[in-house]
């Protein structure tokens, strides 16, 4: 499993399908397009292929053979952000190697390197390839820095980290640093974590934790503040300054994006 953590200590957990998901979906994808190549090459030949010029004839059979493995795939993963009939039946989509949205360049350097590692070599490269990367990436995935993530993942509901109500007023005022990603993850996991260790150790590492932590927090927290709820308060405000930080960018695009499409001279 990877993970990105973002700049307010958000960890995503980000889930590489396994080379079985793949390799079944990737089977459900080539047999759907050569079942309708077959279809479109007979409906050609039964309507088309006494009557067209034999030259002409293998231009129209190659043309639907690009579109049908190659056109095809590459607009419907372009425009479902990279799904397919396979990967929906798997739960998987394509996604950049950031976790970010794929495009149409990302798609069509799959798609050409398809030709090679799926359809050319029966699906020989891209099973070899894949079984020997991490993320079950093919030779396509490689080029275009894509990779194969699972959706369909049962997950615990997530524990939000409360304010503690006597350090409400104390977080408001503070001044919060950005801090280190390692410990930003030490930081979520052990809150998400506090009520399955021991209580000597909970303290210990709550204790470990927010001294790292009053490093990058200024003033300090009222005396005789428990490491702990230290560690929830700092947590709290710091997701709360985040959400609103981001509700004010949303709300600066949609009143730029407002102008941008309001009509010349109207007020």
């Amino acid at each position: 499993m990877s993970s990105i953590v973002t700049g307010e200590a958000v960890v995503l957990e980000l889930r590489p399908a396994s080379f079985a998901a793949r390799a079944l979906s990737s089977i459900i994808d080539v047999t759907a397009q050569f079942v309708v190549l077959l279809g479109l090459l007979l409906l050609f030949g039964q309507t088309l292929g006494e009557s067209v010029d034999p030259a002409l004839g293998q231009a129209l059979i190659l043309a639907i053979v690009v579109l049908v493995l190659i056109g095809v795939p590459v607009t419907v993963e372009t425009l479902t952000r990279g799904k397919s009939l396979g990967r929906l039946a798997m739960g998987l989509r394509i996604v950049r190697d950031d976790g970010g949205a794929v495009r149409f360049r990302h798609c069509f350097i799959r798609g050409m390197a398809a030709v090679l590692e799926i359809y050319m070599s029966a699906g020989s490269v891209a099973f070899i390839a894949a079984m020997f990367n991490e993320r079950s990436k093919r030779l396509g995935d490689m080029m275009a820095g894509t990779y194969a993530m699972r959706e369909r993942v049962t997950a615990p509901p997530p524990a939000q980290v409360q304010m503690p109500p006597w350090l409400r007023g104390w977080a408001h005022l503070a001044d919060m640093g950005r801090f280190p990603d390692a410990l930003s993850r030490r930081v979520s996991r052990f809150l998400s974590q506090a009520s399955r260790l021991s209580a000597p150790a909970r303290a210990a590492r709550a204790a470990e934790l927010a001294d790292e932590v009053s490093a990058f927090v200024s003033p300090q927290p009222p005396p005789g503040t428990r490491a702990e709820d230290f560690l929830s308060a700092v947590t709290a405000e710091r997701r709360d300054r985040d959400y609103a930080r981001m509700s004010r960018q949303r709300e600066q695009t949609e009143r730029v994006a407002r102008r941008l499409h309001r009509l010349p001279f109207e007020q």
